[in-house]
């Protein structure tokens, strides 16, 4: 998109804002009895709950209510309503990776990193799972170093359960069908079985869908979806102060292969491919967690164990030509142990320092064990060999061992000024076991080996102040420093064997208000990132690496805003600017047309998948037909930015809006509703890379076209 054109986008998305703005105190006005006010959200991501609105930091949260008026089936999903956030779209959903503020990364060491119920997803491949009982979703932008350690140098996604209800038994069910022979079916039980003591919870969902993308090969279609996730809880309170929580998810996915073609090919005509493989991809993840909350008289304390195990299997049609050129199956398996105390002041017990001062603080530690297996076989034809040639590469071992602590103090003063600091120390040692071989072996095509080991150990400090000027309206800032660890690879160039940590310093100031009695939000935050040592995860022949590029920027501003000028209708909105460059002297690999990797400079171009701006506009409204039933619509518009696929800056995704819009029924025992996603059938290309195969020399995949469908449940 040329700058004219992207200033006017601007503008226009400026110009509805400000009349939506302008219509709610309007509103508001004629509806002088109306008591109905936004909903007040308590993040529990800092690890000490206090409201969005009262939370120095820039965070999107969203409730159960929200989630489901939306429909989000998958975490990814929610990404598009929150400034500076661009959720790569992949077919194969473990490899949908989020990218914040210009900074992501490739699974093996997320720099943004999703914890579910307080446990971390040390690998990206347990992040992207469906949406089932979820309570709460929190977005946590800019590093979150000093509370959560390593590989949250973007951010944090936090993801929180549904609890059992102790007071009374209700179900829930759900079906959904839709384009593409979109089928879906939710259900949910849950009561208690001591009242107000003991309960328990039930939820299981089953979705399909047939490929986006065919084979003009077979005529069938290459990337299907099925999957199956449960979840049950059960909760016991055996005291006012004590509460014992235990969860346990299972998420069986079954998809079909990656839908990437040559990206000129793509572009000309969409949703097709030609293999002569159709792959698959299995993914099984096993996920129990026990939560253990104690609220004393001066101390609360928390206890998160968790356990994340998860396994892979698949194969691909790794040329992606009509030619039986390159076969690749791969095995992975992922193990994990985590352990962590929390401890803080309790709500009502602050250390008063006199009158007008006061103290609160937390602290933490956490503990951590990940062992990573993976085993890939390339099975290639090479015209020049008179054989097919067998790479093993990797056989891969890594083992990951950790220790985290941190302590944090907020001083307040005469209940206007919030002034906190924090540190945190991590260790962590890492081994590798890795080996890349040919069969038969070849001259040329010498076996690699490599077993090491190495540490790292940093500090995460941050400060914040925060002054509260009237009530509902508030302004910070921030510094803070973020980590990401160094490590091995289980694939890479020679010489790319192990890569060093990055750091980053991020600045930020932001103010928080509230307007009109609590009906308008309107939140603003302006940042500036510096990296060094930064990670870039690089294609490498058939597969990634990472590599350490040099440094690095990111400055961006970022609006919010929420509205409910009547009780019936809510309007919604986000408009993020960001702004990133390489430093002078930062270099990466890029991939030949001839296949040969080299080390070329990329100061001053764009990071990758970083857009130049995002946008989200979206309302809903109501019509009350009855005292229990009501007529709904919701509509909505996401925009993205430019964005470039490559460090070498030479092929963009441009400005894209996708429109999505539902409509029905709903009363306090049924809803049906009918939607349309991508709503204009708009054509983008999410994701690409360097390929030396093909006219373009690049692959990439069509995002998801427009699809309808309908959805009814019940509610007892």
């Amino acid at each position: 998109m040329r700058k004219e054109e992207l200033i006017e986008k601007i503008k226009l998305i400026m110009l509805i804002t400000t009349l939506l703005l302008i219509i709610a105190p309007y509103a508001y006005a004629q509806d002088e009895d109306n008591k109905y006010h936004l909903k007040e959200i308590v993040v529990v991501g800092t690890k000490s709950p206090s409201s969005v609105q009262e939370t120095p930091s820039s965070i999107g949260a969203f409730d159960m209510e929200m989630i489901e008026d939306a429909g989000i089936n998958l975490i990814g999903d929610l990404a598009g309503y929150v400034p500076n956030i661009n959720m790569v779209e992949f077919s194969e959903r473990i490899l949908s990776q989020p990218y914040f503020r210009g900074i992501g990364s490739g699974p093996n060491n997320p720099a943004v990193t999703t914890y579910l119920d307080g446990v971390p997803q040390l690998h990206g491949y347990s992040a992207n799972i469906g949406i089932i009982d979820v309570d709460q979703a929190e977005f946590m932008r800019g590093a979150q170093g000093m509370l959560y350690g390593r590989n949250t140098v973007g951010g944090v996604i936090h993801i929180l359960s549904r609890r059992p209800n102790l007071a009374k038994w209700e179900y829930s069910m759900e079906g959904e069908y839709g384009s593409y022979d979109l089928a879906q079916g939710k259900f949910r039980l849950s009561g208690p079985l001591v009242k107000e003591k003991l309960g328990v919870s039930l939820a299981a969902g089953y979705s399909s869908r047939d490929g986006y993308s065919d084979n003009d090969v077979t005529g069938n279609d290459i990337d299907s979806r099925e999957d199956l996730y449960t979840k049950l809880q059960m909760e016991w309170l055996p005291s006012d102060d004590l509460s014992a929580r235990f969860i346990m998810f299972y998420e069986q996915d079954r998809d079909g292969d990656y839908a990437l073609h040559d990206l000129t090919s793509l572009r000309l005509n969409p949703f097709h491919g030609q293999r002569d493989y159709e792959g698959y991809l299995d993914r099984d993840i096993f996920a129990p967690t026990l939560i253990l909350d104690y609220h004393g008289e001066k101390i609360d304390f928390a206890s998160i164990s968790g356990l994340v195990k998860w396994e892979t299997d698949g194969a691909t049609d790794l040329d992606y030509t009509p030619y039986p050129l390159m076969l690749r199956n791969s095995e992975m398996r992922n193990v994990q142990l985590s352990q962590e105390f929390q401890w803080r002041s309790a709500e009502d017990h602050s250390i008063m320092l006199n009158e007008n001062m006061k103290l609160t603080w937390q602290a933490g530690i956490l503990f951590f064990e990940q062992d990573y297996k993976e085993t890939s076989v390339n099975d290639i034809n090479n015209p020049k060999l008179p054989f097919m040639l067998r790479q093993t590469s990797p056989v891969a071992r890594l083992e990951d061992k950790g220790i985290g602590a941190y302590a944090k103090t907020t001083l307040s003063a005469w209940d206007l000024w919030d002034m906190a600091l924090g540190l945190r120390i991590d260790h962590e040692e890492k081994d590798a076991d890795l080996s890349t071989f040919y069969t038969p072996a070849l001259p040329g095509y010498d076996p690699v080996y490599l077993n090491s080991d190495r540490d790292f150990t940093e500090l995460s400090p941050q400060v914040s102040i925060a002054r509260h000027l009237t009530k509902g309206k508030m302004i910070y800032g921030s510094i803070s420093r973020g980590y990401r660890a160094g490590g091995f690879n289980p694939a890479s160039p020679p010489g790319k064997e192990d890569y060093d940590e990055e750091t980053s310093w991020n600045y930020e100031t932001g103010i928080k208000t509230s307007w009109l009695e609590d009906h308008l939000r309107v939140n603003m935050a302006l940042f500036h990132i510096m990296w060094d040592h930064m990670q870039l995860n690089l294609p490498y022949g058939q597969t990634y690496f990472i590599d350490n590029a040099g440094d690095a920027e990111s400055s961006g501003v970022e609006l919010e805003f929420t509205a409910r000028p009547l009780v019936n209708w809510d309007i919604f909105g986000s408009l993020g600017y960001n702004r990133t460059r390489f430093g002078s002297g930062s270099t990466s690999i890029r991939t030949g047309a001839d296949g040969v990797n080299s080390e070329i400079g990329v100061g001053g171009n764009d990071l990758i998948y970083a857009p130049e701006f995002t946008a989200n506009a979206g309302t809903r409204y109501s019509w009350h037909i009855r005292p229990d039933s009501t007529v709904f619509i919701q509509a909505e518009v996401t925009g993205t930015g430019e964005y470039f696929y490559n460090t070498a800056n030479t092929e963009s995704q441009g400005s894209c809006w996708i429109a999505s819009i539902r409509a029905g029924y709903e009363n306090s025992n049924w809803f049906a509703e009918v939607w349309a996603k991508n709503l204009f059938d708009k054509e983008y290309i999410p994701v690409a890379f360097e390929f030396p195969n093909g006219q373009s020399g690049f692959v990439g995949e069509n995002g998801a076209p427009r699809t309808i469908g309908i959805r009814a449940g019940l509610n007892f």
